[in-house]
């Protein structure tokens, strides 16, 4: 049976009788992203170029990174920062490394505006911008946009993938065990 639903703001539609038998609830309209909404994907892969990627032309065979570039976009005027940190930056915001004061990976920051490695809030990342319009977003793999001293199980955790607009994530961080991996299941919520 599906769930009734209404518009958040609008009146209750369901029915509240004297007894739950003569009731039918109702929730609020989850935020969904809308029918026919493309899904978003990216693929960051460190210190590759187009010449290690199949669908550019190459020797190499990619056959599952070809087989997502033949249904879907492909770039080729990607600007790299020839780090991972700032190019990560610069991607998930569209900005500048400087501007997003990455102007080196996060354990080289130097204390300075443009290279302190805390991304300013102000800056949003694509994923905060996906969540305000009902995607569900996910984050995999390695991160390293969290300032060193922030990235232990003490936290401050609002520069982790769950304080920049990711649903659920299952990274590394930097400073931590390459065996420590957090849960999949971490969700704002939890």
């Amino acid at each position: 049976m599906a769930l009734k639903e209404y518009k958040p703001g609008t009146a209750f539609n369901g029915v509240i009788g004297r007894t739950f038998d003569v009731s039918s609830p109702a929730w609020p309209e989850p935020l969904r992203a809308k029918e026919g909404a493309p899904n978003v994907l990216f693929i960051v892969q460190d210190d590759t170029g187009f010449a290690q990627l199949g669908c550019y032309r190459s020797p190499i065979a990619t056959p599952n990174i070809d087989q997502l570039a033949a249904n879907g976009l492909l770039f080729n005027n990607m600007h790299t920062t020839a780090l991972c940190s700032p190019t990560r930056s610069c991607i998930l915001t569209g900005r500048n490394h400087h501007s997003n004061a990455m102007s080196c990976i996060t354990e080289g920051s130097t204390g300075f505006p443009c290279g302190n490695g805390n991304i300013p809030f102000e800056n949003g990342f694509l994923s905060e911008m996906l969540l305000q319009h009902g995607y569900n977003t996910y984050a995999l793999g390695k991160w390293h946009l969290t300032p060193a001293d922030q990235a232990s199980a003490a936290g401050p955790y609002d520069r982790w993938p769950i304080g920049r607009g990711f649903d659920r994530y299952c990274i590394t961080l930097p400073r931590t065990s390459p065996k420590t991996i957090t849960s999949p299941l971490k969700t704002a919520e939890s």
